[in-house]
């Protein structure tokens, strides 16, 4: 685990939200990377950290700003949540540690990304590319992370396993920093080794796409008649991404 950690302190990846140990920046990055490839989340992250530096800032914004930002992140309840839990800080300040879950949309991992990446705790978050990264790393069982080095360890586990350990074309001979000694690559099995992901349907014409219309149109500005699409308006009506005023929809916090 050393020389991962040593490597990553030369080549670790400089994304924005590691610049910081603030819980509410920490909260809005891993919310922003749930499904997002990170390259794509970077812009957001940016623009909505100069625009809500603070829990208290994201608070008394509309939930209809918030969302209009966040279009093009797809996954919208995501905003949401992020909105509903800031409103929590802001009003009775963050839950004790055993009690991060209790915030909308923080599970059990962003729990733990809240705690090792925002507190440097000795906790250590674990995603799929994490998992993975272990799996074949250390197939005899995960050697522990040293005192003190949790931030390190995680984000170094979370870059190798994006950028290198890959799951269908993994990097073995090109320079992998923990190639030395790697059970996996050594015994060339390298086979994706991380619990399938239920395939999503067609996008096409799918309740996903028909939704993200209706939402890209209200964060334009323009106007959108429930009858447009009178399937997809309520689904984001029931979800609270959207609300009814007379016969059109509009954006949440605005009817």
């Amino acid at each position: 685990m050393t020389d991962l950690i040593q490597w990553f302190g030369t080549a670790g990846e400089d994304l924005p939200w590691r610049r910081t140990r603030d819980r509410y920046a920490v909260l809005v990055a891993e919310t922003q990377l749930q499904a997002t490839p990170v390259r794509r989340v970077v812009p957001y992250y940016v623009s909505w950290m100069e625009r809500w530096p603070t829990a208290a800032a994201l608070a008394r914004a509309s939930v209809g700003d918030v969302l209009a930002a966040w279009h093009g992140l797809g996954y919208p309840l995501r905003a949401r949540r992020l909105h509903e839990a800031s409103r929590v800080v802001a009003e009775r300040g963050w839950p004790a540690d055993d009690r991060m879950t209790d915030l909308p949309g923080v599970g059990a991992y962003t729990a733990a990304a809240l705690r090792c990446f925002a507190d440097e705790a000795d906790v250590l978050p674990v995603d799929t590319n994490v998992r993975r990264v272990m799996a074949r790393r250390f197939p005899g069982g995960w050697p522990g992370t040293p005192p003190g080095r949790a931030w390190a360890a995680g984000q170094a586990l979370m870059d190798l396993g994006r950028l290198w350990c890959t799951n269908r074309a993994p990097r073995c001979d090109g320079g992998c920093p923990v190639r030395a000694g790697c059970p996996a690559a050594d015994a060339g099995n390298v086979a994706d080794v991380t619990p399938p992901l239920r395939r999503q349907g067609r996008y096409e014409g799918s309740m996903r796409q028909r939704r993200g219309t209706l939402m890209g149109a209200l964060a334009r500005g323009e106007r959108v008649r429930l009858d447009d699409d009178p399937d997809a308006s309520a689904s984001l009506v029931h979800d609270g991404l959207a609300a009814r005023d007379g016969r059109w929809l509009v954006r949440a916090g605005h009817a």
